[in-house]
């Protein structure tokens, strides 16, 4: 099929086969074995709702013969334990045996005053998100969990916050010694993905951010069911990506049961990049050399 061959050596570092309250179209092991068949070579499970180191590790003990790496760490959600310096202490050691932790330290997706605001959520549940006052400082513990992440050359993964957000983010990180930083960009502006990238950040973008999945009332930090903001056109994530320059990754986002799985998700996600003018060279880097690069792992 078309854009097959692209998938050789690719990492896809933001899938979600997890359980969850969503429904998923693969489990952890399906997800790995299909990425295998396909000649990839890495794969990070994500989860909303709990640390998922643990399942990349039983994925690696089962599987890790087929050559295709999982890994997995932490979203930290309150149903995950929060914005804790334990909680990233003990997502980073959690596995089986040294090297199996957490590959990521990610602050929250769906519990950010950010997405709350956009989600319309009560001043209750507002006052309850993860935010960064404009112009204020990056809160504790954040610059601390900076620094474990850097101590274990684990990324730092900026979450769903808004673009200066992720900006105050980035220039902490730098701060603080963060060389591995993942920020997501496919709903910043243009010049604000470029500060990114000038600040040493590893800029992320989906495909389900171009997809139906967007569509449809989704939970992801509780009960409740909302849209996901952000959807955008090829077109605008193309200048998006452009923008990102040599510091662009794409991923699938994808898992859940109304998307392609994770695989074929990312093949058509290549398709419509390349139909936009984004060459063989540029995707392998995008999909293979940047992830490795963040997600430490060898080629």
């Amino acid at each position: 099929m078309p854009g097959t061959d692209w998938l050789r050596g690719a990492i896809d570092g933001h899938v979600h086969c997890a359980p969850h309250l969503n429904a998923r179209s693969v489990h952890v092991f399906e997800a790995v074995r299909q990425a295998a068949a396909a000649g990839m070579r890495g794969l990070g499970i994500m989860c909303n709702f709990q640390n998922s180191s643990g399942f990349a590790a039983l994925a690696n003990a089962e599987l890790g013969h087929l050559g295709c790496e999982a890994f997995g760490g932490l979203i930290m959600q309150p149903a995950a334990g929060g914005v804790t310096l334990e909680a990233a202490r003990t997502a980073l050691g959690y596995g089986y045996g040294a090297g199996q932790g957490a590959r990521f330290i990610s602050l929250p997706t769906h519990h950010t005053r950010f997405v709350a605001e956009q989600e319309g959520r009560s001043p209750a549940f507002l006052e309850t998100t993860f935010h960064i006052p404009r112009h204020g400082r990056v809160p504790e513990p954040v610059p601390a969990i900076m620094e474990l992440c850097a101590a274990h050359e684990a990324a730092f993964d900026c979450g769903h916050v808004a673009g200066y957000e992720a900006v105050a983010l980035a220039e902490e990180a730098a701060r603080r010694g963060v060389t591995r930083l993942r920020a997501h960009g496919a709903g910043y502006a243009p010049d604000e993905v470029a500060a990114l990238a000038a600040l040493g950040a590893h800029v992320e973008f989906s495909f389900f951010l171009l997809t139906h999945a967007t569509q449809v009332g989704l939970t992801h930090a509780d009960a409740e069911k909302h849209r996901i903001a952000g959807a955008c056109t090829v077109q605008e994530m193309a200048t998006r990506i452009r923008a990102a320059s040599a510091r662009a990754v794409l991923s699938s986002d994808a898992g859940l049961a109304i998307l392609p799985p994770p695989v074929e998700a990312l093949r058509e996600f290549l398709l419509l990049l390349a139909s936009e003018g984004f060459t063989e060279t540029e995707l392998r880097r995008m999909t293979r050399d940047n992830p490795a690069r963040l997600f430490n792992i060898a080629l």
